[in-house]
């Protein structure tokens, strides 16, 4: 084990891309691992794009104590689910950065407390829940009263469509705003003081531990600063080019469809053999 891993004594990890495989599921490998993990006392965060309500039913299946960084750094939950952190984008912030011209082709979604309102109905976006927990809203923005929102997230097949819709927003709000694409078809904008990095310190803190102690595996964008400030930073091999480009320091690992977390924790800081029953 190098000397970097010797003091690792938080594992975190994202969820899309990362610790879920290619159904959007925990294998029981991964689960197993996990387990492992939580018997030899590491402490374990996930932090994730997802609003809270929606990873919460994932984590569950993990069966141990997990702290939850949601919707890129703005919620924050221990494992008995009791909110911790919590911050809202105001309602002129939102209103002034949906007020650009966005094509048609782009479905744009509001990330509320217990639902998520949309302009348009997106099976695709459905197809991340398992069971739907975080509940569509279809609404008219242009007949909208408040847009207080957790973040703002918008999604189009098109990746250009996307970056030219970046560009205005930024245009208009980059004062108060930041953005993230935490997939190439996922662009999403949280406030400046919001990121998975800053969460992330504030469970440590709560906990005695530091970012140098950190282990954290992640896949896209929204990924950068968390990985970047870890003790040690794990890209995801399904993770975009550029992404890897962005931070060439960091070890590549194998994918979330080959499991790629609960491998690299198995060999590397569990010092098992890779096996899967």
């Amino acid at each position: 084990m190098t000397s970097k891993l010797k003091n690792i004594k938080v594992v975190v990890s994202d969820l899309d891309g990362t610790l879920l495989n290619t159904q959007h599921k925990i294998s029981d490998y991964t689960k197993s691992i996990f387990q492992e993990l939580h018997n030899q006392n590491y402490l374990i965060v996930v932090a994730t794009g997802r609003h809270h309500l929606d990873a919460m039913a994932i984590i569950e299946k993990l069966e141990v104590p997990v702290y939850l960084v949601s919707s890129n750094g703005a919620r924050i939950h221990s494992p008995e689910k009791e909110e911790l952190f919590s911050f809202n984008l105001d309602s002129d912030v939102v209103k002034a950065a949906l007020n650009v011209e966005i094509d048609p082709e782009i479905t744009v979604v509001l990330f509320k407390e217990n639902v998520w309102q949309t302009n348009k109905v997106s099976e695709k976006l459905n197809a991340f829940q398992e069971k739907l927990n975080y509940h569509p809203e279809l609404v008219d923005y242009k007949k909208l009263e408040d847009f207080g929102a957790i973040k703002i997230f918008f999604s189009c097949d098109n990746h250009e469509k996307l970056v030219k819709l970046k560009d205005d927003i930024l245009d208009n709000s980059s004062e108060h705003l930041h953005h993230a694409f935490s997939l190439p078809t996922c662009l999403e904008f949280m406030d400046k003081s919001i990121d998975k990095a800053v969460a992330i310190e504030t469970v440590l803190e709560k906990e005695g531990f530091t970012l140098e102690q950190v282990v954290s595996f992640g896949d896209g964008f929204n990924d950068v600063q968390m990985l970047s400030a870890s003790g040690k930073g794990l890209i995801m091999g399904n993770a975009p080019t550029l992404l890897k480009e962005t931070l060439p320091e960091l070890e590549v690992i194998k994918t979330n469809a080959e499991d790629g977390v609960a491998r690299y924790i198995s060999s590397k800081i569990l010092n098992k053999e890779f096996v899967i029953d």
